[in-house]
């Protein structure tokens, strides 16, 4: 991802990091301070289906500062980064054009990744062929991944069914290892803005008590209306917003295989989890040059989050 700019480039701040972590209070200081506009990199924040379980701003949030692409999608339908990336440019576009700040927000590291750096062109893949591929076992596709592209094999766990597919489809189809597309990027922005990022990685005790504490809020009657409504839809379970946290545990609660103290359990070692590998990602992956921001951002704190951004 971009670490440096010039000047002359047109601004994007960027507030990165795990749930719970602070970045949309942050992002709304900011907004107000700059008379900016707050734009989301959340993954489950993109679907109208997600209000409560995915912690969107609120209305009242909303009324404070201009927010995009909040809630814009339908779950019927996977945003994936290329699509997410597309409606990010637009909205960055229409920010600098109104002089307004583009305050990017969010955790979900390949949307980030794929907006700055862009993403490899690989084609479309042979239908059949990706049909063959993902009826494999996960065991089988491992074994003939190793001999068609062993490198990715080395990169992937045997357990990966995901990656694994991916990586043999693409060679299958292609005849080129997914490496090779990789290294050819296209469609980024980072080399055309000045980018003022800023990772938060806050105390771990301090954010899973905050995961903890926003979980418990969702298995409230709004919650369970949310998802009610969701499973009322009748959608594919492999779509992402079928899969987002809270989906299951409270689908769980309301046909009685879990009860309260099971369901409340269950979601929020799943939000734990969740933010464990995001910080894992996010103190990782960035730049070393992007500033990181160790301390809980409380009220004490925020001022200071705020001047890194300046």
């Amino acid at each position: 991802m971009k670490s440096k700019s010039t000047p002359e480039e047109p601004p994007l701040a960027l507030i990165a990091g795990p749930t719970a972590s602070g970045k949309s209070a942050l992002a709304l200081a900011l907004a107000e301070r700059t008379g900016g506009v707050v734009i989301n990199a959340d993954s489950a924040q993109v679907y109208r289906d997600l209000d409560i379980l995915s912690a969107r701003p609120s209305a009242a949030d909303e009324a404070r500062a201009p927010h995009r692409l909040y809630g814009y999608r339908d779950g019927a339908f996977a945003c994936s980064a290329v699509d997410w990336a597309t409606d990010a440019r637009a909205a960055i576009a229409e920010a600098h054009a109104s002089e307004r700040l583009p305050i990017l927000v969010g955790g979900t590291g390949l949307y980030i990744r794929t907006l700055l750096d862009g993403i490899a062109p690989v084609p479309e893949i042979d239908p059949e062929i990706r049909a063959a591929v993902r009826s494999l076992e996960t065991v089988t596709a491992y074994e003939l991944l190793s001999v068609e592209d062993s490198e990715a094999a080395e990169r992937l766990r045997p357990s990966d069914t995901t990656r694994i597919a991916r990586a043999l489809e693409v060679v299958r189809s292609t005849g080129r290892p997914l490496a090779a597309w990789q290294a050819e990027r296209v469609g980024g922005i980072g080399d055309r803005i000045a980018l003022r990022p800023l990772v938060l990685l806050p105390p771990r005790d301090w954010l899973y008590a905050r995961c903890d504490q926003r979980f418990e809020a969702m298995l409230g009657d709004a919650g369970i209306a949310e998802v009610e409504a969701l499973l009322a839809r009748r959608l594919d379970p492999a779509l992402p917003v079928m899969r987002a946290i809270g989906v299951r545990e409270l689908g769980a609660l309301l046909d009685s295989r879990m009860d309260y103290a099971e369901a409340l359990a269950a979601g929020q070692q799943a939000t734990r989890n969740y933010a464990k590998r995001q910080y894992t990602w996010f103190r990782r992956q960035p730049p070393e040059d992007w500033p990181r921001f160790a301390a809980p951002l409380d009220c004490d704190h925020i001022g200071d989050a705020l001047a890194l951004l300046a």
